[in-house]
């Protein structure tokens, strides 16, 4: 069959089109172009038609279907009671459209626009529209009874004494914290009442002074997003589709959020506005109000929940991490205090001890023999983390922890209540249907509870991150292989301490120092590069899983990317606690990584491993931290900049405020979710390694305290005004705190017994000491090799070893463990010292598990999860509200309408009618 003339192709192309897009809008727009096409035909060569053809109408029909889809939705908003109106207006949402050939829409409480419904001149750049919307009265009153939001309908009639939150002169010597504390009008912006459901046919039992302030912003604007991502634009015959975030998706719109109430430097001009985004900047978001408490009652008010929860969550932590700070501060101290009573450290740096013990090469050929006093500053630094207030701390920690849990719940739960969150559950619009999950469903199941068939996707198995797990573990052996290869080439490169000339800290410079500092430099910034690949991977997983809604998704994703952060910070740290200098072999019958290479396994140093375990503990910490705080803080600030940069060279009058909002930074709904996974892996470093460093609290709560004002001030000043939603608690994190917080005392356990010299130390004195000291116990701790032993392959070679070394008088070096000597029975088997201190290892660990489990589940039984007053309190509410209703329903003067009457509502239409059930 021969190809068709062009024209003929011409023809049958368009007839295609204008028959799948059915909108007369469309139709014109092709009735317009089939002219053109025609007189262009006999130009275009037979091979160039094809690929222009299908170029063209595949892409112009996108962007005239996003026009008719605006055009729908638009209508079908307007058709729910949402006005589109002129800046005046109190707003709580608005939409931009950018006409250009991508069509996009930026939603700052902006929806985009057809020309008829606002001018293009309205921005900057002449293409981007905006439509303001304004919910009237009558649609918050209506969808403030779909949603049961909770409002006003008593003043609180409790005492004062019998508050949550007492006042002021309740506090003894309350002017003590008087210079910590905010205004009242601040910290309290709603006066105290008792609240109920809100219900549109009982509008006099309610306290209503003023209706456009009786909803606040956060309610205001999650009622109008709730409409947006539920009112249709496109109605077949098998579905509806509907959403704001698919249009989004698709690219019809280009962003949706809320408005600002004012510019956060000084307030609105406007009477009417409360100006709370001003307020917050000013109390709470600059960081010389770091001492101050938080405002969180105004941040509910302003932002929404979810958002007051994490900064409720992250003062409180913050508040708790003082006490472990101040303890960790005292076991430093002590340890820094009690450097007289270091007996085994004067043995290594005294001359007739330490300077006599000639030590074995601690790699093969390029490393020489050398003295135990050269350890000498090493093991006065361990002594500062490896003492007993090790110990103390370590179990400390663990009750610690418990206690911070079990506190939050109680604080948790005083602000469920004051935040109207008790009866909560999952809000609607966090329960949508994921667009992507929508796009994906090919077949249809009953709902059970709904009685409606419903779509769904066919089960798929989730993808096998092996590539990921596989990069992981090569990253970590590359690691370890580094710091095997370096070892060799510092040692050889310092045998005559060249470093001593360095001024001040050249006498501290030692080869396992420069190793361990270079190699935890080295894989903090391999672990900043592997988090954008890991991110990546987790998004990508949960993507092919195909959540169902937002908040499974959100679950999802959140497990996923904690333990792949858990791998990716703390595999080094594990690796130095756990793995190093443990399977080593002994002189004459090395261990080599992977059996074959040439690379030996690492020995920790005389004085331990714990030094460098605290090594890589501070420097990946501390760098992650400091760097995390300028990321937020630089990166939003140079992009705001950046973006903003032609519009702040116009007169402020011409800089409106909705194209201010739009040249801000979007948060999205995984905004908080890297907010809280910062947190949760310092949380990890500070419960999982803090035997080994005390001052890791300290850090945290350093850090913190910057955190809380930056993320204040990331909010108030280089972000759109996220959309408001509520959350009853912090989600799934909660899970992972108590699994943190459960293998932290595993991990501390076994870095005390197997990474710490403190149970060895114990053991030598109880059991061992003539006199129950730790004299003789550096010479006890070490073995005798005999250097004839040496294969060709282990022996320094000539020029290696110092100039103090002379084979023919020396015989015999040292080296780390408790072996038999040369020529006994036993030789280089363990001494039967060796299973006593294991034995004491395994018991301990034993011991402190149980003991730190049996006062963590003590204490979580003790301290109920919901204070009693709280408890009171709801009785109190519940017992009001009937109490209220059956006086309202019995002596109002009025007859009234019950709106729970009506069980079927549509967004976008109107109620049914209650008085006509047969029409139901």
């Amino acid at each position: 069959m021969g190809a068709l003339p062009i024209s003929d192709q011409v023809a049958t192309t368009l007839s295609k089109v204008k028959t799948e897009l059915s909108a007369p809008l469309l139709s014109s727009f092709f009735s317009l172009l089939s002219p053109l096409l025609f007189l262009l035909a006999p130009l275009l060569s037979p091979l160039l038609y094809a690929p222009l053809s299908s170029l063209l109408f595949s892409f112009l029909p996108s962007i005239l279907c996003q026009q008719e889809r605006r055009r729908e939705y638009e209508a079908n908003l307007q058709k729910a009671g949402l006005d589109f109106v002129c800046s005046s207006v109190r707003l709580p949402f608005c939409l931009s459209v950018c006409p250009s050939i991508s069509t996009s829409i930026y939603l700052s409480l902006h929806i985009s626009i057809s020309p008829s419904l606002s001018s293009n001149q309205e921005s900057d750049d002449r293409k981007t529209y905006f439509v303001k919307i304004h919910a009237p009265w009558e649609v918050l009153a209506t969808y403030a009874d779909v949603l049961k939001i909770k409002v006003p309908f008593k003043e609180n009639d409790i005492p004062r004494k019998g508050r949550l939150i007492p006042d002021l002169f309740d506090i003894p010597m309350d002017w003590l914290f008087t210079p910590f504390r905010l205004p009242d009008h601040i910290m309290n912006p709603e006066p105290d009442y008792f609240t109920s459901p809100f219900n549109k046919g009982k509008i006099d039992f309610f306290l209503i002074d003023d209706k456009e302030t009786f909803f606040p912003p956060s309610v205001r604007n999650r009622i109008v997003y709730y409409i947006l991502a539920r009112c249709p634009y496109h109605k077949t015959d098998r579905e509806d589709k509907k959403g704001i975030k698919r249009l989004l998706n698709n690219g019809t719109y280009g962003s949706a959020f809320p408005l600002h109430d004012s510019r956060y430097w000084k307030p609105s001009r406007d009477s009417n506005s409360e100006s709370e985004r001003f307020n917050l900047y000013t109390h709470w978001a600059q960081f010389f109000s770091f001492f101050k408490e938080q405002p969180l009652n105004l941040i509910r008010k302003y932002y929404g929940e979810k958002i007051g929860i994490y900064f409720a969550w992250l003062g409180f932590y913050t508040e708790m991490l003082f006490f472990a700070a101040v303890v960790g501060l005292i076991c430093f101290l002590y340890g820094l205090f009690t450097f007289d009573d270091n007996v085994w450290s004067k043995e290594i740096c005294s001359e007739e001890i330490g300077g006599n013990i000639i030590m074995c090469p601690l790699c093969d050929k390029k490393c020489g023999y050398w003295k135990l006093n050269s350890t000498c500053n090493s093991s006065w630094q361990s002594h500062m983390f490896d003492n007993v207030g090790t110990v103390f701390f370590a179990i400390f920690m663990g009750i610690w922890v418990t206690l911070f849990l079990e506190f939050w719940k109680r604080r948790q739960a005083r602000l469920e209540y004051e935040w109207d969150l008790v009866d909560f559950e999952e809000e609607q619009q966090q329960l949508q249907l994921r667009p992507e999950y929508e796009t994906k469903c090919t077949s249809r199941r009953l709902n059970r509870v709904t009685q409606v068939p419903e779509e769904r996707v066919p089960p798929t198995g989730p993808p096998i991150p092996l590539p990921a797990i596989s990069l992981i573990i090569a990253c970590i052996i590359g690691v370890i292989a580094y710091r095997l290869a370096v070892y060799a080439a510092f040692a050889s490169i310092m045998k005559d301490s060249p470093t001593n000339n360095i001024h001040m800290v050249g006498s501290l410079i030692t080869p396992q120092l420069a190793t361990s500092v270079t190699a935890s430099c080295i894989n903090f910034v391999i672990i900043m590069i592997l988090n954008l690949m890991y991110e990546r991977v987790a998004i990508w997983i949960t993507d092919m899983e195909i959540p169902k809604t937002h908040l499974e998704y959100e679950n999802k994703l959140t497990v996923k990317m904690f333990l792949f952060q858990f791998v990716n910070y703390y595999s080094s740290c594990f690796y130095v606690a756990f793995f190093k200098g443990k399977f080593v072999g002994h002189p004459g019958d090395y261990i080599y990584m992977f059996g074959w290479s040439k690379l030996r396994n690492e020995e920790c140093d005389p004085g331990g491993c714990l030094i460098e375990l605290t090594t890589q503990l501070v420097i990946v910490m501390s760098g992650k931290q400091v760097w995390g705080n300028v990321q937020e803080a630089l990166v939003p600030w140079v992009m705001n900049r950046w973006g903003s940069r032609k519009a702040r060279s116009h007169p402020e009058s011409r800089y409106s405020r909705w194209e201010q909002d739009h040249d801000l930074q979007n948060f999205g709904h995984l905004g908080l979710f890297y907010e809280y996974l910062e947190m949760v892996i310092q949380f990890g470093f500070i419960t999982l390694f803090v035997a080994s460093f005390p001052l890791a609290p300290l850090l945290a709560l350093l850090n913190n305290i910057i955190e809380v004002r930056v993320d204040a001030w990331k909010f108030t000043t280089q972000f759109r005004r996220p959309v408001a939603s509520k959350a009853h608690s912090i989600g799934a994190w909660q899970e992972i705190l108590n699994g943190v917080a459960v293998l932290s005392v595993v991990t501390n356990a076994f870095i005390v017994a197997f990474t710490s010299d403190m149970i060895p130390r114990l053991v030598y004195m109880y059991a061992y000491s003539n006199d129950l000291s730790m004299k003789g116990y550096i010479n006890n701790s070490l073995s005798v090799f005999n250097i004839s032993g040496f294969s060709k392959d282990n022996r320094p070679e000539d020029g290696e070893s110092p100039e103090w070394f002379n084979s023919s008088v020396i015989t015999t070096c040292r080296y780390r463990d408790y072996r038999y000597p040369s020529g006994h029975e036993k030789e280089y088997s363990h001494t039967m010292q060796f299973w006593h201190i294991l034995a004491a290892k395994l018991a301990f660990i034993i011991i402190m598990e149980h003991v730190a489990f049996m006062v963590k589940f003590f204490v979580a039984w003790m301290i109920p999860d919901v204070p009693s007053e709280v408890k009171a309190r709801i009785k109190r509410e519940r017992y009001l509200i009937q109490e209220y209703l059956h006086n309202y329903e019995v002596f109002s003067p009025q007859k009234t309408f019950n709106m729970h009457t009506i069980t079927h509502l549509f967004i976008c239409g109107e109620a049914e009618d209650p008085a006509k059930p047969e029409e139901r």
